[in-house]
This record gives structure tokens, C-alpha cells and sequence, in this order.
């Protein structure tokens, strides 16, 4: 069993380009995903989650995707969310993948602070060349592939 945890922050795009990306180009298949965000991006939530499914499926699998909300700039809740979340995971023996891109300071310091301890299998950040940012806010394919890279800060 896979799990992929993605953050959602001031880019939707972010998060959807990234999670394309690792699951293009690492092969992952996560059978369920979890998005934290910040309570001020709620209205988000319906194009992340309708971009995500639309990814897998044309990949052709189907997670379950679960939102999970903090208070805006709360890192003791997001700390603490993050951390039952990869307790719980870890107990069940999922596979577990972090993606960094689009969370902002409170939830990316919450993931890490738990999830490298817990040894985390994977902890994704797609980069994207500072020349290029006029690309941003397009689909992961029409963004130049050399403009690019996709991290696993977990890897030797």
C-alpha cells in the first residue's frame, strides 16, 4: 500500500504539476492521498481534488483522496496533524511519499520535522528554473522538461 501527502498552498498548479510529475516520472501509484492546507485555501479544494483524480485515472488507478485543514500559520496543528497522520500510516505499513512543492512554511515544517525521523520513504519537491516562472501556472506538460526537476530528498 502507497501513500502520497501533498501540501496545497498559493498554487494549485504546484501541487497538481508535481503530483503529475511523480507519478510520470517515479512510477508512483499511491492507493490514497492525503492533502493538508491551510484554512484560507478551502476554495481550492475542489480543483485540486478533481485535477488529482483525473491525473490518476489517466493513469489508470484511483486513489482515495482525503483533505485535511489547519488554522492558517499554525505550525503546533499542523505538527501534530501531520505527525498522527504518518503514525498511522507508518503502523499500517504504507508506503509513504511527502510532497513539499506547494506547502507553505507550517505544513512543510511539520512534515519534515516527523516524517524524516519516521524515515518517510520519499519526500518529492518539483523545481522549477527561477527564468521560467512565467511557465508556473501551466499544466506540468507545457512547462519546458529542462525547466524542471523533480527531487526525493530521500534518495542516496
Amino acid at each position: 500500500m502507497k501513500a502520497y501527502i501533498t501540501m496545497l498552498g498559493r498554487s494549485t498548479w504546484a501541487m497538481i504539476n508535481a503530483y503529475y510529475a511523480v507519478v510520470m516520472e517515479k512510477k508512483y501509484r499511491p492507493n490514497e492521498i492525503y492533502i493538508f492546507l491551510e484554512d484560507i485555501y478551502q476554495d481550492k479544494i475542489p480543483v485540486a481534488v478533481e485535477a488529482l483524480k483525473i491525473i490518476s485515472a489517466a493513469f489508470g488507478f484511483s486513489p482515495k483522496v482525503e483533505v485535511i485543514t489547519i488554522e492558517e500559520a499554525n505550525f503546533k496543528e499542523a505538527r501534530r496533524k501531520v505527525e498522527s497522520l504518518l503514525r498511522k500510516l507508518k503502523d499500517k505499513g504504507f508506503e509513504i511519499a511527502i510532497d513539499i512543492t506547494s506547502g507553505r512554511k507550517a505544513l512543510v515544517a511539520g512534515a519534515l520535522v516527523h516524517g524524516v525521523p519516521l524515515k518517510v520513504d520519499h519526500v518529492f519537491y518539483l523545481a522549477l528554473a527561477e527564468k521560467d516562472l512565467q511557465f508556473a501556472n501551466r499544466p506540468y506538460m507545457m512547462i519546458p522538461i529542462h525547466s524542471q526537476k523533480l527531487e526525493d530528498f530521500m534518495e542516496g
